[in-house]
């Protein structure tokens, strides 16, 4: 359910901002072998952010390049975008469209759906702005954020694992996502 009060957000402007994907990564990082952690990144695709005047009614799309998906190991690399894992020949694409924006205990939270391999869970983006200003560069208006999630892979088909001889498997099952995202705010 969407918090339909308006609140004030310093910088805040409403209009269209569209993902500035030079400036915008998703990172991941998951248990390996339930002693460390893998890290990696994917390329941003497209995000557009529909922001009207109170920002608990705004609206994101966004797709992520499944494709370019990086962990810094080609061979690792090469088996996560296999049949195995995301299957990236069929499923070139991650999606997330958000369902509600609500504010608790002063923390923006967006829910919504995001799609992995063609299987669609709810999920909710702890959502953190980072700040609004304009870029000297380019003279457009920039906005900031930082969102983040801790999803259950296997919900979304992501089930290759391996056992451990000393027990336990070689893949956690939780893999946090976060999204650093810069957009700029379109002109009329």
């Amino acid at each position: 359910m969407t918090d339909t009060s308006t609140i004030d957000v310093p910088g805040y402007t409403a209009g269209t901002w569209v993902l500035d994907a030079a400036h915008s990564e998703v990172h991941f990082s998951v248990r390996h072998m339930m002693i460390a952690k893998v890290r990696g990144k994917f390329g941003v695709k497209s995000a557009t952010l529909h922001a009207p005047e109170n920002p608990l009614e705004a609206r994101v799309e966004a797709s992520v390049d499944a494709t370019s998906l990086d962990t810094n190991d080609e061979n690792r690399d090469a088996h996560l975008r296999s049949a195995d894992f995301f299957d990236v020949e069929q499923y070139p694409t991650i999606e997330f469209r958000s369902t509600g924006v609500r504010l608790e205990a002063g923390e923006f939270l967006v829910d919504g759906d995001l799609t992995i391999r063609g299987i669609t869970k709810p999920v909710t983006f702890d959502f953190e702005f980072g700040g609004f200003g304009k870029d000297p560069i380019y003279s457009s208006y920039k906005a900031g954020a930082t969102a983040t999630t801790v999803i259950n892979r296997e919900d979304f088909g992501l089930t290759w694992n391996a056992a451990l001889e000393t027990g336990g498997v070689l893949v956690g099952k939780d893999v946090t996502i976060t999204l650093e995202l810069e957009g700029a705010l379109q002109e009329d």
